[in-house]
């Protein structure tokens, strides 16, 4: 039964049936062919999966997205970037890494932050002197600390799954993802040295104020999120509503580009992107079930206990299965399966399941970018309309540089665990 549903699942992804049916379908089979258990089970299990106060976070930090970007929000935030950074060699691929970590304290998503900021940036590259793939590899890896800086939907998925302080997760992402985000600005300076691209303008410390002032309500929504988490006054659920209300304040008071008129089509696209995060999760939720049931996350724990009772062997091991995996199916769903499954191995050999969480987002967000299906060079490449093996090797060495950073990371875990428990 074991193979069966596993070559069934790989099999219906290759031929290019969706991931959370295939996930869903290859559990289907199970029941019917050798347990001769009721369909209706899948839909019960989904239903439970995602059935948790938790999870309605998603949904809120999703609206909150979308009324930001409808609201003026991001435009803000790259000319704050532009600011900050744009007068440096590379300046416009550096604008695009701190845009990243910008949007991605409002999106929660990598595929989110790379459409926000292609849509943006890719064309003035162009302009400035920037091959045209070579701008679609930058967007691209800027697209990957989509969800590890917070609020992160896939952290708030592992947090639910793992029974771990989502609040903790939140701080605990934060640092790794600015270090990625510096990461890619030094590939980005380096680049821009060997492709002969002059540095623009100087830097202007009463312009980096202006954009800082015109910016400023975007950048407190981070703020709000983690500052009202750890000062008691709501749940991480709570922050997501709270988030999305502030998102409508700043669209309809403040910045004045969100209409009344515009809220219909704005909700639709919150609702259309929940309902595909939830399937997944739900669809991950049935598959996790049934290897349960099939206690293959047992036997597996026991081989890799057998094989090594090093921490450092087994996260290295993780890494490079998580960052296969990343490449093939939604970060959500890898969190809801492989956490049952991997984490009590963690525990087992002293990793603190917050560090480990985080690392396991980091490895799912660079897998983002790792050919040959990851999602963002897809998403890329169908803004710029680029060819997806050029998006690829344009991205390289910011993948080469992510995994640099994924080493001290693993090798390093006070990096991600230093923050949270200096706030507790």
């Amino acid at each position: 039964m074991e193979a069966v549903l596993l070559f069934s699942f790989l099999g219906m992804t290759a031929v290019g049936v969706p991931v959370a049916f295939a996930l869903a379908l290859s559990v289907s089979i199970i029941l019917y062919y050798f347990l001769g258990m009721p369909q209706v089970m899948i839909t019960q299990i989904m239903y439970s999966g995602v059935d948790s106060f938790s999870f309605m976070a998603v949904p809120f930090f999703m609206l909150a997205g979308t009324f930001m970007s409808a609201g003026g929000v991001t435009s803000r935030l790259v000319n704050f970037a532009q600011a900050m950074v744009g007068s440096f060699t590379g300046g416009l691929a550096q604008v695009v890494a701190v845009s990243g970590m910008f949007f991605a304290a409002i999106s929660g998503s990598s595929a989110a932050t790379t459409a926000a900021i292609g849509s943006t940036m890719v064309n003035e590259m162009e302009k400035k002197g920037y091959r045209r793939e070579l701008a679609t590899g930058i967007v691209a890896a800027g697209g990957t600390v989509g969800i590890v800086i917070p609020p992160s939907i896939t952290l708030v998925v592992f947090g639910v799954i793992a029974g771990t302080s989502i609040g903790d997760l939140f701080v605990g992402g934060l640092v790794p993802g600015i270090l990625m985000g510096l990461t890619m600005c030094a590939v980005s300076w380096v680049i821009a040295k060997r492709e002969g691209i002059p540095a623009e303008g100087n830097f202007s410390f009463m312009a980096l104020l202006k954009s800082f002032k015109d910016s400023f309500w975007a950048l407190m929504t981070p703020v709000i999120i983690i500052g009202g988490i750890y000062g008691g006054i709501f749940t991480p659920t709570e922050a997501a509503a709270v988030a999305a209300v502030y998102g409508i304040f700043v669209g309809l008071f403040i910045y004045k580009e969100l209409k009344l008129r515009d809220f219909p089509k704005i909700i639709f696209k919150a609702v259309i992107g929940t309902t595909l995060i939830m399937f997944i999760v739900g669809a991950a939720k049935v598959f996790g079930w049934m290897l349960t049931n099939l206690e293959i996350p047992h036997h597996i724990g026991a081989y890799i206990v057998s094989m090594t009772d090093s921490p450092v062997v087994f996260l290295l091991m993780m890494n490079v299965l998580l960052l296969f995996i990343g490449t093939l199916i939604n970060a959500s769903a890898a969190v809801v399966i492989l956490t049952p499954i991997f984490l009590p191995v963690a525990v087992q050999l002293g990793i603190d399941p917050l560090f480990f969480g985080v690392l396991m987002v980091i490895n799912l967000a660079i897998g983002c970018i790792t050919p040959p299906v990851g999602l963002d060079l897809f998403v890329a490449s169908a803004i710029t309309k680029v060819p997806l093996e050029r998006v690829m090797r344009a991205s390289m060495p910011y993948l080469l540089s992510l995994l640099a950073t994924l080493a001290v990371l693993t090798l390093c875990p006070a990096v991600i665990t230093f923050l949270p428990n200096l706030l507790h």
